[in-house]
């Protein structure tokens, strides 16, 4: 049974989509600081410092906790349809996972669609990937992790990354990840009525404004048509009540198919991406806890 803690992210997930339905002309900079209110969900982690950066171009913010290794870094992608979210509306939350793991986290501020369009937001991924390389971070102390399209952000950047023949990553960390520009996974109709925000209705313009006419099938946008050989260990954290569970299930077929280690664990009545809750609900903890157990020995922190 989910915690009464818990309960904070479907009033505001209600909340959200009641008034995106309200105003259905409502501008894109106002839809983009409500849904900036995600953010309100997690308690502060402490002691962390933030700075930001410019890596190469594109805008990035350390989260650096305080006795953390500066030798080991989650490059964070932030989730919101690639349209909204941002470096400042995710601090929260990658910090709680990069303090609990032990390490630093760079929260890259990619490039928004529909200002910037597929392939935009993982060029600007990769952008950064460069950059920590560049300055000297060892592709075995990085570990790549994102919600929701940052989820498939996280993956896409590693294909982008091997595309172009640099060394991968440690790990990959998607949580509740949005693979399907097709959104056509059975869990779409079966968790309608369970999901408090993410409708097939307003992923299908998410994934039209992002994709800007190139194909949903595109393995950079939809990792479910990558060849995903050779990647790294992953792993996902995804609620079974959510409509892009299927998302997170069919991926995980296609990675052990294709001899990827790789691990999803699944939680009950949990509404998308609830690490958001991070310091105020035991689920969003204990997800988070899970995440450092793992990533640790990735990183070759344990």
């Amino acid at each position: 049974m989910a915690s009464k803690q818990s309960d904070a992210i479907k009033v505001l997930y209600s909340h959200i989509l009641k008034t995106l339905s309200d105003n259905p002309n409502m501008p894109l900079d106002e839809v983009r600081s409500l849904m900036d209110h995600v953010s309100d969900l997690g308690g502060e982690p402490g002691g962390v410092d933030y700075i930001e950066v410019d890596c190469n171009g594109v805008s990035c913010l350390w989260a650096k906790p305080k006795q953390s290794s500066d030798k080991h870094v989650l490059l964070c992608t932030h989730g919101g349809g690639y349209i909204v979210g941002s470096m400042y509306s995710h601090r929260k939350l990658f910090s709680h996972i990069a303090k609990a793991a032990g390490c630093q986290a760079l929260i890259v501020d990619y490039g928004r669609a529909p200002e910037n369009p597929h392939p935009g937001p993982v060029n600007d991924c990769l952008v950064a990937y460069e950059w920590l390389l560049k300055e000297g971070f060892k592709p075995e102390h990085i570990v790549t992790t994102g919600d929701s399209a940052g989820g498939s952000l996280s993956i896409s950047v590693i294909l982008a990354a091997r595309s172009i023949g640099l060394p991968l990553p440690a790990a990959a960390m998607p949580m509740c990840p949005w693979y399907d520009m097709e959104n056509s996974g059975d869990s779409m109709r079966i968790n309608e009525e369970k999901d408090c925000l993410v409708k097939k209705s307003v992923v299908d313009d998410m994934a039209k404004n992002f994709l800007g006419g190139a194909s949903a099938r595109d393995p950079l946008a939809n990792p479910l048509f990558a060849d995903v050989k050779g990647l790294p260990p992953i792993y996902i954290t995804v609620s079974r009540d959510e409509t892009l569970f299927d998302d997170s299930v069919r991926f995980e077929k296609i990675a052990q198919a294709a001899g990827v280690e790789i691990k999803v664990d699944i939680f009950a009545d949990m509404q998308h991406v609830w690490h958001f809750m991070a310091g105020q609900a035991p689920e969003a903890d204990k997800a988070i806890k899970q995440m450092a157990d793992w990533v640790r020995p990735k990183l070759g922190l344990s």
